[in-house]
């Protein structure tokens, strides 16, 4: 559910990633609308718009295609770049392109914005989500939009899809919330998805992680310039944003990542010792990130998006082992070793439940300093087994 555009520091740092791996793509940005979209929690949006993009080429079957499906702060732009000069490439570029682990030479794959996207105001974002314009008002929907669920996203999803004539995923792949597609993807359309592919994801929330997830929302609830949801003619509530994007940013990050891109400690440093309001170097430094980024993220969306991750398990049944049990594709569990957001044991669960339904899912675990970034960062040391899984 989480990663990447949350502060100018983690673009930064994906950007530096990134680079090494000099991509050979380019990609375009297209749109998707779809009408009257009945949610999960029985309402209708009467319109709504998402982005998407494709990496290599639809084969005449159209069965060589393979879904991507982004984390919480994410978007579609997985791989390449849209022109030649753009200084960063998509987050998974290094196992997404022509001889990658997910080979465009041999599949055709697919990338689509959620709804209510945490980031709307990026110029390559297109969502549907409270800061949209309500047509029956003329004015942005704010809280009026429907609670929406990771299932909604994956009915958008299928929406898009159809519309291309294709009727079978080859794979769904997603990290963090994407990964959480992913598996719905797979207890939603099980005649559908042939493999699916979870990074550092999970089966279903439970209390400690949405209890975490809690803390995102809070202080965009306590700004006062939230106003319930109504600052649309107003001042946004950037204060709260930031708040919360600073939070997810630490929470997504192991603490020797989180320290390493820290400035140095000051012993004692005066200024924090004349107020109990003035900063330290290390507050200063990921607070104002955050500051610069929240412009671009919509507090609405943000709050949306906690409450569709809080609301996950998978096949949206009263239990984990009841959705799973529709579940036909194979599946890889790929957690982050040092992930303390979405721990490895919320990957265990779901594996565990699937061996006890003889499915024979595939479990390994990605090492590295990021924590639950890692399945950004280090995705390409799973490179091997991803594109081994895929090809099978």
């Amino acid at each position: 559910m989480i990663l990447r555009l949350t502060t100018l520091i983690f673009i930064m740092a994906v950007s530096s990633v990134s680079a090494v791996h000099a991509s050979e793509l380019l990609v375009e940005k297209k749109s998707f609308t779809t009408k009257n979209f009945a949610t999960v929690s029985g309402e209708v949006i009467p319109e709504v718009t998402i982005g998407w993009e494709a990496y290599g080429e639809l084969n005449e079957a159209k069965d060589n295609v393979i879904l991507i499906t982004h984390f919480f702060s994410g978007n579609s732009h997985a791989a390449g770049k849209y022109t030649p000069n753009d200084p960063q490439s998509g987050y998974w570029d290094a196992i997404i392109g022509p001889g990658k682990a997910i080979d465009t030479n041999k599949y055709y794959v697919l990338s689509s914005d959620t709804l209510v996207n945490a980031f709307p105001h990026l110029p390559h974002v297109i969502t549907t989500g409270p800061a949209s314009i309500n047509p029956k008002t003329g004015k942005p929907y704010g809280l009026d939009f429907p609670v929406v669920t990771i299932r909604d996203f994956v009915n958008v999803q299928h929406a898009l899809v159809t519309s291309l004539g294709i009727n079978k995923l080859h794979a769904v792949v997603g990290a963090s919330m994407g990964s959480l597609q992913a598996l719905e993807w797979s207890a939603a359309y099980p005649d559908m998805v042939e493999r699916m592919v979870s990074v550092i994801g999970a089966g279903a929330m439970d209390a400690w992680t949405i209890t975490a997830l809690e803390h995102w929302a809070r202080p965009i609830k306590l700004d006062p310039n939230w106003n319930h949801g109504n600052y649309y003619d107003g001042e946004a509530p950037l204060q709260g944003l930031a708040s919360t994007l600073t939070m997810i940013t630490q929470q997504a990050m192991h603490p020797v990542a989180f320290n390493q891109s820290s400035p140095k400690q000051e012993t004692l440093p005066k200024a924090a010792l004349e107020s109990v309001t003035n900063g330290l170097p290390a507050t200063d430094f990921w607070f104002g990130a955050a500051a610069k980024n929240a412009p671009l993220a919509d507090a609405n969306h943000i709050l949306y998006l906690v409450r569709a991750n809080q609301l996950f398990v998978a096949g949206h049944e009263q239990d984990l082992a009841t959705g799973l049990s529709k579940v036909k594709a194979k599946t890889l569990f790929l957690p982050a070793k040092n992930d303390l957001l979405l721990q490895p044991y919320l990957a265990k669960q779901a594996v565990e439940i699937l061996k006890e339904q003889d499915k024979a899912p595939q479990y390994a675990e990605i090492d590295g300093i990021f924590g639950h970034l890692d399945g950004v960062y280090n995705i390409q040391s799973k490179a091997t087994e991803l594109a081994e899984f895929i090809n099978q």
